[in-house]
């Protein structure tokens, strides 16, 4: 029979394995003790998780400041800083203020930013009394005690940005002449730590070469005197001058662009007019208030005013570093959840954003539209959550070029090509070329970062490594969250001309993530068990011929239908995946012809069957199990839908047994098919519908005869198990060959006459597959489908599965390495780096 997927391969240690993969077995299916002699290709996320590379988490910027790092931590061990006295109400209050946060999200404010809105003279009258004088109050009451202004460091450590925050507020304090004690202080601070202005290895917030020695030239002329000497002074004015030097050759509106988001560090270079093209609706520069209130004081601007004036009224005297910015925030936080696998528990919340977020995209609101980043992961989101949002809107970073003409293109800001890369991915049409164009391009960006030696020090690094290697239709989620999780940094902060703090529900966020992976390892742990008492029970472990693997079956249902409360699915999925598992081997290694009839009479004729006598005691154990399984499972199935659907089952049986008899029947006959009617019994025999149709009975939703006999019901399967079936064919097309077995590949080659060759029939069936694939997601993602989206879903999750396993050419060959992928999901506990700061607060609580 034809060669047969590992059920067991993997991100991280996942891989199907190399030479005689069985073909006509799912992906779900991991074979026995031969699996690692006989195992096909499959792809193998070598180094996520086995190196222990550590990186910055998903959900943050590409620029993050680096925090000391302690050793891994174990769930276990993290979960004692996490765990108070009353377990379950921390959560209910952890929950609580995600909701809060999720809903209505807590803007960090900004010393810099308040500076230079505070810096902004009156409109009307004296122009020696500030516009905002909240602001100055502000500055005189928020300066630490070190002299300093902006976000106290957990290290201790100094950086340039709370310099920059600083050297602002004693400006804006001179300006006004008041605070003659916080200007001494400050000043004081910055002459302390005056070396780290010059040391190249400290990161910078953007522009700073150009905006810190602008405000050191604006300060000279407000006759502020420096603890430090004049030569350090021309160091740092020298920066602005190499700076402005290597920009002056660059005439693109990107450079256009980064001039005017940094106008604050121009002072007299300021030209007015060309910054003021760059105004949004809302009458910011970039929605940032420090560019804003540096153009708004060279020269008045009604819109410009009134945007401030609405920040100033909003947080109270302070404003944050960029305004607005409650779409970015919460649909920041709706990814994260998404990627640690938390998502369910804030489902109400999640769909009151997003239905908000597309009314907004669908008025092309400016705080989407205006940022890359948000721009890109809101179209993803919202496409993956089955809302209607076209690519075209797409079209103005279609290509390389419209990007390098952005602020965030000119500042080769990576996370806004990742969202971008992203993004693309998401394709449910061929026609959606925009997509295809972005793709490739943002792909080849990336690419060419991770052997850039600048970036080896980012943790974004990671991210974009691990997003190239694995797209989001080659993946299992389990093991994603995983990844995601032990990777998760709650304290890194994002930086733009100032520093951003995370997400203040981060170490919520995390410590949910931790809870609920960890006891739904517990919960697999019970479930296999169970299964491995239900093979004894029926005798499959007696069968020499069957390659037995339980936990490489039941691997990929665990890493997939992750819910603990989904465990009826979970078991129906594993159990018709073993049962399958033997059958593909009866088929292909140990039935005889008399035996393989037997057995598919006994099936067809079910109930009835003991007018047939078993011819083996082999048959007998197999069609006991195949004969009680499926009745139990039926039974069970229609008690949660309140209707039969035990026939179901058993015609999907019915159906697999005769397909793989016709395929045996060509074999023995030496008959080729088309490729018609081959793809039309491959696809069945290729053995997914007796594991996914029954699992999805238990997936919480009504499944009516009409809705399983309708036909988007058909075409989803159609798709899925078409996709499925290629990819295999493709990869096992060298061993089918060897072995005189039909396959896809070989039957495009012989029936095109000659005209095509082997890889030119890999090709075009890689294009097909890819068709199929993008057909699927949009009919998975259709709103208001007939079948229910929750069982729509197990469809692309089956489809994710096989791209992952026939994607790749990397394989296990070691029986050991696929136990530690079943380890990953079920056993082995989250390894975590935490920061010693965040681990220490946490204690204390």
């Amino acid at each position: 029979m034809a060669n047969q997927i590992v059920a067991g391969s993997c991100h991280s240690w996942l891989a199907a394995t190399s030479h005689q993969h069985r073909r006509n077995q799912p992906p779900l299916c991991l074979t026995s003790g031969r699996a690692a002699e006989h195992a096909s290709t499959g792809a193998c996320r070598a180094g996520f998780f086995s190196r222990g590379r550590h990186v910055a988490p998903l959900q943050d910027a590409s620029r993050f400041r680096a925090r000391t790092m302690t050793p891994s931590h174990t769930a276990e061990n993290v979960q004692r800083a996490f765990v108070g006295e009353n377990p379950s109400l921390q959560k209910m209050e952890r929950k609580a203020r995600i909701k809060k946060q999720l809903l209505e999200p807590k803007i960090m404010t900004s010393a810099y930013d308040t500076a230079w809105v505070a810096m902004v003279p009156a409109i009307m009258g004296s122009s020696q009394v500030p516009c905002f004088p909240s602001c100055v109050e502000w500055i005189l009451q928020n300066q630490q005690g070190n002299g300093s202004w902006g976000i106290p460091q957990a290290n201790c450590l100094v950086n340039k940005d709370v310099m920059s925050s600083t050297l602002a507020c004693v400006l804006a304090l001179k300006k006004w002449n008041v605070g003659k004690k916080h200007i001494r202080r400050g000043l004081n601070f910055i002459g302390r730590n005056i070396s780290i202005i010059m040391d190249d290895k400290i990161d910078a917030p953007i522009g700073f070469n150009v905006i810190f020695p602008g405000m050191i030239s604006l300060a000279i002329g407000m006759g502020l005197q420096f603890p430090f000497g004049q030569t350090d002074v021309d160091v740092i004015l020298h920066l602005r001058e190499i700076e402005l030097e290597r920009l002056a050759g660059d005439k693109s509106l990107g450079r256009e662009a980064y001039m005017a988001y940094v106008s604050e560090g121009l002072g007299n270079l300021l030209d007015v007019n060309e910054v003021m093209k760059f105004q949004g609706m809302n009458g910011s520069l970039f929605n940032s208030p420090s560019a804003t209130a540096a153009a708004l004081i060279k020269n008045y601007d009604d819109r410009a005013h009134q945007y401030l004036f609405l920040l100033v009224s909003k947080f109270g005297g302070s404003v944050p570093t960029v305004y607005p910015t409650t779409i970015r925030c919460q649909i920041s936080m709706v990814d994260t959840l998404e990627k640690v696998g938390i998502s369910q528990h804030f489902s109400r919340e999640i769909k009151s954003i997003l239905d908000v977020t597309y009314s907004l995209w669908l008025q092309r609101d400016e705080e989407i539209m205006s940022d890359v980043s948000t721009f890109a992961t809101v179209f993803r989101i919202l496409r993956m959550n089955g809302y209607d949002v076209s690519s075209d809107e797409l079209s103005h970073i279609e290509d390389a070029f419209t990007f390098q003409n952005s602020l965030e293109g000119y500042l080769h800001d990576t996370r806004a090509i990742l969202e971008l890369y992203k993004a693309s991915r998401v394709s449910v049409s061929e026609n959606e070329l925009i997509l295809d164009t972005i793709g490739d391009w943002t792909g080849n960006l990336l690419r060419e970062k991770l052997f850039d030696d600048r970036m080896q020090s980012e943790p974004i690094l990671g991210e974009v490594e691990y997003a190239l290697k694995f797209p989001f239709y080659a993946t299992m989620e389990r093991l994603d969250h995983k990844w995601n999780i032990e990777n998760f940094n709650a304290r890194a902060s994002h930086i733009l001309k100032t520093e951003q703090l995370p997400c203040c529900v981060n170490q919520d966020i995390l410590a949910i993530a931790i809870e609920d992976f960890s006891y739904a390892q517990s919960v697999y742990q019970d479930e296999l068990q169970l299964l491995e008492s239900w093979v004894k029970e029926n005798k499959l472990d007696q069968l020499i011929f069957a390659r037995q693997r339980m936990k490489y079956c039941y691997l990929a249902t665990a890493a997939t239908l992750f819910p603990p409360e989904l465990s009826d699915a979970r078991i129906s999925w594993a159990k018709n995946s073993v049962l399958i598992n033997v059958v593909d081997d009866f088929f292909d290694v140990a039935g005889s012809t008399d035996e393989l009839e037997n057995l598919v009479a006994l099936v067809k004729n079910w109930d009835d069957h003991s007018k047939d006598e078993f011819c083996s005691e082999e048959v007998k154990i197999l069609f006991n199990a195949i004969y009680t399984t499926t009745n139990q499972l039926g039974a069970i199935a229609s008690a949660v839908q309140r209707h039969d659907v035990t026939k179901h089952l058993i015609q999907l049986w019915q159906e697999l047994l005769r397909s793989m008899m016709a395929e045996a029947d060509w074999r023995m006959r030496q008959y080729v098919p088309t490729i018609q009617e081959y793809m039309e019994k491959a696809v069945v025999s290729f053995t997914l519908a007796p594991i996914l149709l029954p699992a999805s009975y238990f997936v919480g939703q009504k499944l009516l005869g009409c809705v399983v006999n309708n036909q988007e019901y058909n075409e989803l399967f159609r798709l899925m198990g078409t996709s499925c079936r290629i990819l295999n064919d493709i990869q096992g097309y060298e061993r089918e060959s060897s072995e005189e077995k039909l396959d896809s590949v070989s039957l495009l080659v012989q029936h095109s006459d000659g005209s095509m060759s082997i890889e030119e029939a890999k090709e075009t069936l890689q294009r097909s597959v890819a068709s199929y694939r993008k057909d699927l997601l949009r009919l998975v993602l259709k709103e208001d489908g007939v079948v229910p989206r929750e069982c729509r879903d197990l469809f692309w999750k089956m489809c994710k599965i096989c791209h992952l396993f026939y994607s790749h050419t990397d394989a296990f060959t070691s029986p050991s390495e696929m136990m530690s992928t079943v380890n990953a999901v079920i056993n082995d506990p989250l390894k975590l780096h935490i920061s010693n700061s965040f681990m220490a607060a946490q204690s204390k609580e």
